[in-house]
């Protein structure tokens, strides 16, 4: 890919925006109610979480900044880590999540539209018709290029921001300490509660790789990349943990858990019932925004695989604007198809069950990623002792926690997502063959 001038590169601010864009989507707006069921000692299930996102955003800064200005990301790292074939592998799966992902958002954004829009909730064509607008408007404006589609993850990152850091600041004057007594209201056990907590939570760190995938189009790369990933990651634990005490305290614990819009209920507690309709534009940008951030990466996971030529040669060609555009309009394709599927009933389940996959198929990119960190830091052969134990340590953790994550969707889908890997196997001996013919 030729390289661009630092115009028409991102910057650290927008490149935090991806970060924080991509993990924050229109499903923290429910977290409280699911957690209402532990009350306050779910908060000990962010702080493991978040401890393990912090531990998995290093590893991923310090992989930047040994291969920077390599696009891909968790592919890009399999793939200098362990060759080809896992890196493919990786690649494959992920790039399989990012559909179901960006079209479980489809539906988040449609279902946050239907408070304006109300005969969305009740016409299915009207729904369907939303949903692929916003699927196509968005293939658009990221195919115009990448300060575009920057331009406006940064505008939309900053608008979800704010109903999330009103509620979260404003709930801390009128918080009832009696909401979190008992600390722990489950009936399971403190380790168990929060062992389910952080696992709840952790799906809403996912995306804290994404600054790493367009490297190539970030300006200044090995250092802009790693202070994206932390700050972004610092930016999105304050504003989940900040947000939940406030719900959280605001609420009483049998009302949240019976709440279909938790922090609506709560700014309307705060700041009266009109401040349910903000909320909902909250919602619905956040989507958007999410929405707008998948596709970027839609198009930048197959390019880089093709660039490597372990993907078909179409994907990696870039249009006037120096964007994969193939690899986006391809997915945007393969995303409407998917999200028609939730309107149609005999395939909700199924539906439902391609999003776990998808969250599975994330989480191991994840876990190669830091495995791969130990064996690139070997490659590099620069280490004094002091420097090989810390990274021997925090690659270890986040690879622990990595795995534990995996291990908590449940046996039937690691057993899925390992077929949906293997599906890919048959297509990369095509390639290859086809690559040294």
């Amino acid at each position: 890919m030729a390289e661009a001038s630092s115009k028409k590169k991102l910057g650290l601010w927008t490149a935090t925006s991806l970060v924080v864009g991509n993990m924050i989507g229109a499903g923290i707006f429910l977290m409280p109610s699911a957690l209402a069921a532990y009350g306050g000692i779910s908060l000990l299930g962010w702080v493991f979480s978040a401890a393990g996102a912090f531990l998995m955003a290093t590893v991923f800064s310090r992989l930047c900044k040994l291969l920077p200005g390599i696009n891909g990301g968790p592919y890009a790292y399999t793939r200098s880590g362990f060759g080809d074939f896992m890196g493919f592998l990786v690649a494959w799966g992920y790039w399989v999540s990012i559909w179901c992902t960006n079209a479980a958002i489809s539906v988040s954004l449609v279902s946050a539209l239907s408070t304006f829009i109300h005969p969305l909730n009740g016409n299915p064509l009207l729904a369907i018709a939303t949903g692929l607008s916003a699927i196509w408007f968005l293939t658009w404006i990221n195919t115009r290029g990448v300060v575009a589609s920057g331009g406006m993850q940064l505008v939309t990152t900053l608008l979800k921001l704010l109903p999330l850091i009103l509620v979260a600041v404003g709930g801390m004057f009128f918080i009832d300490t009696k909401n979190f007594v008992p600390f722990n209201i489950s009936s399971s056990s403190t380790f168990s509660a929060i062992t389910t907590t952080a696992a709840m939570t952790l799906f809403a760190f996912l995306g804290i790789e994404c600054a790493t995938i367009p490297a190539g189009n970030i300006d200044n790369p090995g250092k802009t990349i790693p202070r994206a990933t932390m700050l972004g990651t610092l930016v999105t634990t304050l504003v989940y943990i900040l947000g939940t005490i406030s719900v959280l305290g605001v609420i009483p614990a049998t009302s949240l858990q019976k709440s279909v819009t938790p922090f609506a209920d709560a700014a309307a507690k705060i700041f009266g019932e009109n401040s349910r309709y903000w909320i909902s534009a909250g919602v619905a940008i956040a989507a958007f925004g999410a929405l707008n951030g998948w596709i970027l990466i839609q198009g930048q996971i197959p390019y880089a695989i093709a660039k490597d030529k372990l993907f078909p040669s179409i994907f990696g060609k870039e249009n006037k604007q120096g964007v994969p555009a193939n690899g986006i309009i391809i997915g945007s394709v393969l995303v409407s198809i998917i999200m028609m599927m939730n309107y149609t009933k005999g395939l909700v389940e199924q539906f439902k069950f391609l999003i776990l996959l998808s969250t599975l198929t994330s989480l191991v990119p994840y876990l190669f990623s830091m495995a791969a960190y130990i064996v690139i830091r070997l490659q590099k052969k620069h280490l004094d002792n002091k420097a090989w134990v810390s990274s021997i340590i925090i690659s270890l953790l986040a690879f622990a926690f990595a795995f534990w994550a995996i291990a908590g969707a449940g046996q039937e889908i690691v057993y899925w997502g390992f077929l949906l890997l293997m599906a890919g196997v048959p297509f990369y001996v095509w390639i290859v063959r086809n690559k040294n013919d």
